[in-house]
């Protein structure tokens, strides 16, 4: 995963895969996902990105399968 922040447009890229994207659809007005042809997850674009995702701010954390007992 790659997260790419543009700060002349504000606009955030997160790319899952680089596998060729067939459909990018608006899911708000300021967020977009891009598809591949299964119509899995590619890639999410993030407009005006600071304001609406706080991207000034990111953290990356790996959370380990953990074993549960009754």
């Amino acid at each position: 995963m790659k997260i790419r922040y543009f700060s002349d447009t504000d606009t955030a890229l997160i790319e899952f895969s680089s596998v060729p994207v067939v459909e990018t659809k608006e899911i708000s007005e300021n967020l977009y996902i891009d598809l591949d042809e299964k119509g899995n997850l590619v890639s999410m674009t993030i407009e005006h990105a600071k304001e609406k995702a706080s991207i000034s701010e990111v953290s990356f954390l790996q959370m380990e399968k953990t074993m549960m007992s009754l």
